[in-house]
């Protein structure tokens, strides 16, 4: 077997001149470019380490030496060859001393007795891997430390089991306004209300979030001062001590998505005015030509003969229905409570024109105690084109017998449900679809939120939760 052509220094720390004789037969029989240097005693160890220029690439020690040994050589050893590997060579074969220096940090444990050149060498190359692979861990720890603590982002390290907060950076103890004893005795839900809490728990336990698995989402974190940021968190899962944990870097999007608000209600108040003013020109004016021209035509009854009376009966019918039909468009494009109806009568009249009653065994429930509430005719108007767009689901795709609307006011929120009894459908294969995503973005323009729950064969049923300021009860 050829010899190793690579450069090694080696300090060998042993009194004995027989034994380094053959520590010294062993490296050459494997190692042919050495540089080996002997001292006899523990003082001369540190003197060496003091004044040399270069250090080591490994140390080799006797265990037993004139002026020191044991366990408080190993102990010292450690402190003054830092950060070289140490290798023992003793000739006390204690299974359970080796164990001990091996957790101290010594790199190897080997007995004289029997030693040989192959089992050195071997012992040699580990020793130097592990320190090499140590370093790299230890630059990468430094690393993620400054990554960690000068993130301006903040960011904190959590128990995937207790969900307790094991670190934090100065950015989250900035942000969130808690001193870091404090985040160390709280769980990731103490910073969530509590209607957020389940859907943290969901997220972090879910299928789609598992152990191993990098996720993200959007959530609504409290501050100490109770002050609350929606924030976008992207986690992964990190070992610590063997224990599986996760990291979490928290982004505030609070003012984004505030001024993404603002910009979308923007465009819905410039579309519903169009709408309006769309609806009430075809009910204003278009109705009114149709009702000019059925005057006009019942003028022309009288001059008209048997055998065109069927073609004038037919026209006069199509006017009707060209009426009725402009009628309820305008009904839906500009809905009753923008003139001085009442948002309830405003949803009775679209039960109405949709003809709800006849095609279904129709529960509707609005609650009275919503009338002691007051929610501005922008909200009124994003609930009703919620409730338009779903009823219009219901009417094409549901196939259901039963359905209910209720609005109510609950735990200072404004809850509105409808729910079928009809065929279902698999939600995977219905979140992408406009109508919903429109339905959600509407609620979220309150700070609500949009919730939907279906299955095949069992019906749908969607729920939407605005809340209510206190103040504005009366």
């Amino acid at each position: 077997m050829p010899k190793d052509r690579q450069l090694y220094n080696i300090l060998v720390v042993e009194d004995n001149p027989g034994d380094f004789l053959l520590i010294e037969d062993f490296l050459h029989e494997q190692m042919q470019n050495l540089a080996i240097v002997q001292v006899r005693d523990f003082r001369s160890a540190v003197d060496f380490f003091k004044n040399s220029k270069q250090l080591p690439d490994v140390v080799l020690l006797d265990l037993t030496l004139p002026d020191n040994g044991g366990e408080e050589l190993i102990d010292q050893m450690m402190k003054v060859a830092q950060p070289v590997p140490i290798i023992i060579l003793t000739g006390l074969a204690d299974i359970v001393f080796s164990k001990k220096s091996i957790a101290l940090g010594i790199s190897d444990y080997l007995v004289k007795d029997e030693l040989n050149a192959t089992m050195l060498y071997k012992s040699i190359l580990y020793a130097l891997e592990r320190t090499k692979n140590l370093a790299a861990m230890r630059e990468s720890e430094k690393k993620y430390s400054e990554l960690f603590n000068l993130s301006p982002q903040a960011m904190w390290v959590y128990d995937l089991e207790t969900f307790m907060f094991l670190q934090v950076n100065k950015a989250a103890i900035e942000r969130y306004g808690y001193s870091e004893e404090e985040f160390l005795q709280m769980t990731i839900l103490d910073i969530r209300t509590k209607s957020e809490q389940s859907k943290v728990e969901n997220a972090i336990r879910g299928k789609s979030a598992g152990n191993n698995v990098a996720f993200s989402g959007q959530f609504v974190h409290k501050k100490k001062s109770g002050a609350l940021v929606t924030v976008e968190v992207y986690s992964t899962p990190i070992l610590i001590n063997n224990r599986l944990c996760r990291s979490a870097i928290a982004i505030d999007v609070t003012e984004k998505i505030e001024f993404e608000h603002k910009v979308t209600r923007a465009i819905i108040k410039t579309q519903e005015e169009e709408r309006y003013e769309i609806g009430g020109e075809l009910h204003d004016n278009v109705c009114q030509i149709l009702a000019a021209s059925m005057m006009s035509l019942e003028v022309l009854k009288l001059k008209i003969g048997p055998e065109t009376e069927k073609h004038f009966n037919a026209t006069r019918s199509y006017i009707r229905m060209a009426t009725d039909e402009i009628r309820n468009l305008s009904h839906r494009l500009a809905p009753a409570f923008y003139d001085e109806s009442s948002f309830e009568e405003a949803i009775e009249g679209m039960i109405k024109n949709l003809d709800l009653r006849n095609r279904f065994d129709l529960n509707f429930m609005y609650s009275k105690s919503l009338n002691s509430i007051l929610f501005d005719k922008e909200l009124q108007l994003n609930l009703y084109r919620i409730l338009q767009e779903a009823l219009r689901n219901t009417l094409k795709y549901a196939d259901a017998k039963t359905l209910c609307i209720r609005l109510w006011p609950e735990n200072n929120e404004l809850l509105l449900q409808i729910a079928d009894d009809g065929k279902g459908f698999t939600l995977t294969n219905i979140k992408s679809g406009i109508g919903l995503a429109n339905m959600k973005r509407r609620a979220e323009l309150f700070g609500g939120s949009f919730d939907i729950t279906s299955a095949p064969g069992e019906g749908a049923s969607i729920t939407v939760r605005i809340p209510v300021n206190q103040k504005k009860y009366k």
